[in-house]
């Protein structure tokens, strides 16, 4: 099985800053693109960030500038730098991820999610 654990959500001012982390465990043979969504209340979840496991990277408009996404390959964990935050940013951040398991006799390839962070960004 496969778990993805988020960490470093929490409450922060306008303006203020957030370092959200990722780790993936369990049975992975490898892990391609890790992402970070988020969904505020009453709206869709939303792409935010995502990274390939070669390192190219892909951020939504509204983050682009304030935020960084990065990956350590070797501890199977990835991070979204949140700085100057919004009172818009306020949301559960999800954490994804495409993960290869190795059966064996053959690879595949699942989508993994992480329970969720809160983070809210007072005004």
């Amino acid at each position: 099985q496969v778990q993805l654990v988020e960490s470093g959500g929490g409450l922060v001012q306008s303006g203020g800053a957030l370092r959200l982390s990722c780790a993936a465990s369990g049975s992975i043979f490898s892990i391609n693109t890790m992402s970070w969504y988020r969904q505020a209340p009453g709206e869709q979840r939303e792409l935010v960030a995502s990274e390939t496991w070669r390192g190219s990277t892909n951020y939504a408009e509204s983050v682009k500038g304030r935020f960084t996404i990065s990956r350590d390959n070797a501890e199977k964990t990835v991070y979204l730098q949140m700085n100057s935050l919004k009172p818009e940013d306020t949301a559960d951040y999800y954490c994804y991820a495409q993960i290869v398991q190795d059966y064996g006799d053959f690879r595949g390839e699942h989508e993994f999610w992480g329970q969720g962070t809160q983070v809210t960004v007072s005004s």
